[in-house]
């Protein structure tokens, strides 16, 4: 059991010379302690160890301290800088992030059931992850402010950050148009439990829009797993065609760099042979030569967390809005214009 401190509000109280109320003010973050009281205070606090109890604070009704970060999983590059971001930023100010983490629709299941975070935090981010009609009205009923990154842009005005997908993929299938390409295939991500998740419908979207107005008809286009081994896959089912397409477009640089994979080991020359394209610029997109579209993964992490405690202050709280972060192409090696007819890979 960890022991109870012993040191109390009215030590720090008798320490910085102010009233308890005023301690109680300055240590909550609330209005109406000025700048140099609150320091003088924290400064109190810090030399006697003093710390507010989340759960004291909760039940009087004060802020928590803390903010919730819902995430579908932590292990992969995409939500792991987005936390990278949010963790500085409130770091920096000294918040506390709760982390759930919902892998499948079990687990989402039981969170939205539940409602663990209820009057355990004080907001909620919601990483890149897709929400049912019945989840939303869920997360409302926690009652407190809640940005969201990426995914479905919210409705009621909340807090959005993350970048147009759809203009990511026209972005991507662009580049490919302009430098020759007419047989551009597509190899997208599936979510094996059905569900829809906006980032990859937008990016279907996005090419089948490039594809139609550069009036080709009828790509090809195969569904994997999210991932490196699902690019793997999809690349080998382009493989079992009858002719190679002159350039791919993948979901994600996870799905190229799996891509690559199949492709080097099968000996098929990029890109003189085959052209391949991403996007997010992986850190191993570089290390790869892999042309991709670059989205600012950290700062999206990073501007949510501001947006968060910039509604939680209400003396600078700012209005609710949508906050569209632009992409941008970066060309490497896996890209060029395509080879002869002759030399294209045939089974």
């Amino acid at each position: 059991m960890i022991p109870k401190q012993t040191v109390n509000m009215t030590d720090v109280a008798r320490r910085s010379g102010v009233s308890i109320a005023s301690v109680s003010r300055a240590l909550r973050g609330e209005p109406g302690v000025s700048a140099a009281t609150r320091d003088r205070i924290l400064a109190a606090a810090r030399e006697l160890s003093y710390v507010v109890s989340p759960e004291a604070s909760r039940l009087s009704g004060g802020p928590t301290g803390r903010v919730g970060v819902v995430v579908p999983r932590i292990d992969a590059w995409f939500y792991s800088t987005v936390l990278a971001g949010i963790a500085g930023e409130f770091d920096s100010v000294g918040m506390d992030l709760v982390l759930c983490t919902l892998p499948d629709s079990s687990a989402r299941h039981r969170f939205f059931e539940s409602l663990p975070l209820r009057r355990k935090v004080d907001a909620v981010i919601v990483v890149s992850m897709p929400l049912s009609a019945r989840e939303r009205t869920r997360l409302d009923q926690l009652g407190v402010t809640t940005a969201f990154v990426g995914g479905h842009h919210p409705d009621g005005g909340r807090p959005w950050i993350g970048i147009d997908d759809e203009l990511a993929a026209r972005q991507a299938v662009g580049h490919l148009l302009r430098i020759g390409h007419r047989d551009i295939a597509m190899i997208q991500a599936g979510d094996e439990e059905g569900i829809h998740w906006a980032t990859d419908q937008a990016r279907i979207r996005g090419f089948h829009r490039q594809i139609r107005e550069a009036g080709l008809t009828d790509p090809t286009v195969v569904t994997v797993p999210w991932g490196i081994d699902g690019g793997a896959r999809g690349m080998e089912m382009l493989l079992s065609r009858p002719l190679l397409p002159t350039a791919v477009f993948c979901h994600s640089d996870e799905i190229a760099l799996g891509a690559l994979r199949t492709l080097r080991k099968s000996g098929i020359a990029v890109p003189q042979q085959l052209s391949v394209i991403g996007v997010d610029d992986h850190p191993a997109a570089e290390l790869s030569e892999l042309t991709t579209v670059a989205q600012p993964v950290r700062e999206q992490g990073q501007l949510a967390a501001r947006r968060i405690l910039g509604e939680l202050d209400v003396e600078t709280a700012a209005e609710t809005s949508v906050t569209t972060l632009p992409t941008r192409l970066v060309i490497r090696g896996s890209t060029a214009a395509p080879a002869d007819t002759a030399t294209r890979y045939q089974v």
